[in-house]
Formats: C-alpha cells, sequence, structure tokens
C-alpha cells in the first residue's frame, strides 16, 4: 500500500510542478480551463483505478460463489457464524450451525463461501 501512496503523492507533485510553471504565462491562455480540471480528472482516475474498481470485483466474485452454492458447502455469515447448508433456495438458505441446529439465512448474510477440499496450513508467527 506504500507503494500506491508514493505513486499518487508523486503523480500529483509532477502535476503540480508542471503547472507552477505555467503560473507566470498570461491568465488569459486558451486552455486553461481544461488545465484546472487535469489534476481533479487524475485524482477520480486514480481513485476509480485502485479503490472503486477491485471494490466491484470483490463484490461481483462474492455475488458468483454465492449464488453457486450447493449442498455441503461451508458458509460464513454476517454475524459471524460458520455453518454447513443442507438445502438452497432462491432468496435463503437452510444450515445447520451444530449438531440438529438448523437455520435459515438469508442470501445477503452470507459473506463467505469457504473452500472444504482447500487444506488449512497454519502460519508459524516469528517475534
Amino acid at each position: 500500500m506504500s507503494k500506491i501512496g508514493f505513486l499518487l503523492f508523486s503523480i500529483l507533485l509532477s502535476v503540480q510542478n508542471i503547472y507552477a510553471d505555467g503560473a507566470a504565462a498570461p491568465a488569459a491562455t486558451p486552455g486553461s480551463a481544461f488545465g484546472g480540471l487535469m489534476p481533479l480528472l487524475i485524482i477520480f482516475v486514480l481513485f476509480w483505478v485502485f479503490l472503486i474498481r477491485p471494490q466491484q470485483k470483490q463484490r461481483k466474485e462474492l455475488e458468483r460463489q454465492i449464488n453457486a452454492i450447493k449442498k455441503d458447502d461451508t458458509i460464513l455469515t454476517s454475524g459471524g457464524i460458520y455453518a454447513r447448508v443442507i438445502a438452497v433456495k432462491e432468496q435463503d438458505v437452510e444450515a445447520e450451525i451444530s449438531h440438529n441446529v438448523r437455520v435459515k439465512i438469508s442470501k445477503s448474510a452470507i459473506v463467505s463461501v469457504i473452500d472444504n477440499n482447500k487444506t488449512v496450513v497454519p502460519e508459524v508467527v516469528k517475534k
């Protein structure tokens, strides 16, 4: 993330330096209206590329995973509850959170679909 911050900062400084050199020019130059908007356009494009677009991709991926839920998948709800899917309906999912404890969960409350085939390897943290 620090590389992205450095990149944004360096672009803003270079744009500022380019327009600072043009400050000695007369105020009534024909391209000055567009030149004043250029830093704002660059900032908007950078926000879209680094913030908005990745969030849209994550949302589409989660939506794809939720639509592909099938029986015996493990899900994580927005309340932090892990559950095993028993049945899938149009707007909700019937899931088992404990032995013989079944609940109905709305698909909009599902935060993640956990891959059962993926083996979890614990990380060793060294201090």
